[in-house]
């Protein structure tokens, strides 16, 4: 099982460097962009299909979380500390180097306070409200449940439309580069394209190899009981109600973690990130990647939301996301991509053997 899921994440390495080195060769390095994005999109599809698929828990906010990562990143890293300057805590800030300095259009200092402190602080927040929204939401069940989350993400996204301070529709511009490392930061300069792609990537992949170990170890074996069978879970000792609010943190750190990178990259993010519409797309895809299948849900997350990105879906974007996710619920319910596919199609091809094993 563990030699599995290393060749797994070896072969997904490969795909991520095959990918990027195709693009060179065939003169379409602009597709960097999207394939990058696609990336920090991903962080918020699988972290919602470790909440769906194995918790067993649903939730149409979890664009809320990326705009909580987001905004609060925006926020912090544009906002001018000069006029607080002599303040005890801001000089703090200073000299424990927390602050960034730079100059505006004419020459005066600018005092901003540095993306790892703004990406901490953003993930902190993420995780105080999903304790304080999960606690008593994830004691709901089925469309109650949804009808909640639901209500949370439309908070979100009405408080990030008509705050002056997030810049109402415009969003937040002139967000600042995320410098990770001396010579290595999140950016979208032409120069730092390659960089970027790899940075999205490899944080993807750090996402699939901790949830992964996660799923496999004591605590996914939990879960699974939780979505078969909570009633019986909880008789035979399983705290559902812990496993459930934690598997919805760690799920709304991975979408805030996507929008904090994902703000840096584009330099800016306005308040489209928190709709409901974009919600219902990641639960769309992880619906048609399987519901209970990390790798299913990354393969289509990657693939739809590149295909949406390069415009081929056009002014039906949303339009094409509701149909698949009506579809998939009415024929498919388990996903495209679930995890006993293959077993399904070897059961086929062997005169459904392995299927009446099932049955």
């Amino acid at each position: 099982m563990a030699r599995n899921r290393h060749l797994q994440v070896f072969l997904l390495i490969a795909a991520v460097a095959a990918v990027q080195l195709a693009t060179m060769l065939s003169d379409t390095q602009h597709y960097l962009t999207q394939l990058t994005m696609s990336g920090y999109y991903s962080l918020v599809i699988i972290g919602l299909c470790l909440l769906i698929g194995y918790a067993g828990q649903i939730s149409l906010g979890h664009a809320g979380f990326f705009a909580i990562g987001g905004y609060t990143s925006a926020f912090l890293t544009t906002y001018d500390l000069t006029p607080v300057s002599d303040k005890a805590f801001i000089a703090f800030l200073s000299r424990t180097g927390m602050l960034v300095s730079t100059e505006d259009l004419y020459g005066g200092q600018v005092l901003h306070l540095h993306p790892w402190a703004a990406c901490l602080i953003a993930i902190l927040l993420a995780i105080i409200v999903a304790y304080a929204i999960g606690g008593p939401v994830l004691k709901l069940k089925g469309h109650y449940l949804a009808m909640a989350t639901l209500g949370f993400g439309t908070i979100v996204y009405k408080v990030v439309l008509g705050t002056e301070q997030f810049g109402a529709a415009d969003g937040i511009s002139e967000v600042p580069e995320f410098a990770l490392l001396p010579g290595i930061a999140v950016s979208g300069k032409l120069s730092m394209r390659i960089m970027n792609y790899y940075i999205a990537w490899g944080l993807v992949i750090l996402g699939v190899v901790l949830l992964s170990n996660l799923v496999h170890s004591r605590v996914g074996r939990a879960l699974r009981s939780i979505h078969g069978a909570e009633d019986a879970a909880n008789a035979m000792g399983v705290n559902t109600g812990r496993y459930k609010l934690n598997m919805f943190v760690i799920s709304a750190v991975f979408a805030a973690i996507g929008g904090v990178f994902l703000t840096h990259y584009n330099g800016g993010i306005g308040p489209s990130e928190a709709s409901i519409m974009k919600s219902v797309r990641y639960v769309a895809i992880v619906a048609i990647g399987g519901m209970a299948n990390l790798w299913g849900a990354l393969v289509m997350g990657f693939v739809l939301n590149f295909l949406s990105l390069r415009g081929y879906f056009g002014s039906y974007d949303d339009a094409v996301f509701g149909a698949i996710l009506i579809i998939i619920m009415l024929f498919t319910p388990e996903g495209l991509l679930r995890r006993d596919l293959f077993s399904d199609i070897r059961g086929i091809l062997g005169g459904g053997k392995d299927l009446e094993e099932k049955v």
